[in-house]
């Protein structure tokens, strides 16, 4: 088994998936243009989809209350502290970080819906 894709009930799937092509580089795939405004977005690897929609729209998780390691995104990053910058600037909030002994850092921000998406700068990465 492999994953197709992750999903996350989202208050306002367009404007998440306008800012995430826009900032985070992924890409469109599919999109149903109905009540739920379902979007897959694909990194820019085409190794990964993440589908975000509002249905129903009464139960979309208050993210920016959920501590980060609740759930979040976890994006490959070579240079964290510039990318966190980048984000910044474009709406994100900074959350925490840590640096490892090994010379991994990971990054912890907010989208400006405050689901948490995490720079990994890895000394091994995971694949």
């Amino acid at each position: 088994m492999i994953i197709e894709h992750f999903a996350l009930n989202v208050a306002d799937p367009a404007a998440i998936a306008a800012w995430y092509v826009q900032h985070l580089g992924f890409q469109v795939v599919r999109h149903v243009d109905n009540t739920t405004q379902t979007h897959f977005l694909a990194d820019s690897a085409g190794r990964s989809v993440v589908e975000i929609y509002c249905n129903p729209p009464d139960q979309v998780p208050d993210y920016a209350a959920l501590d980060p390691l609740i759930v979040h995104i976890a994006l490959v990053s070579e240079n964290p502290d510039v990318d966190r910058a980048r984000l910044e600037a474009a709406g994100a909030t900074y959350a925490s970080e840590v640096r490892l002994p090994d010379g991994s850092q990971l990054t912890m921000l907010r989208d400006p819906w405050g689901l948490a998406l995490q720079l990994c700068k890895r000394s091994t990465p995971l694949l």
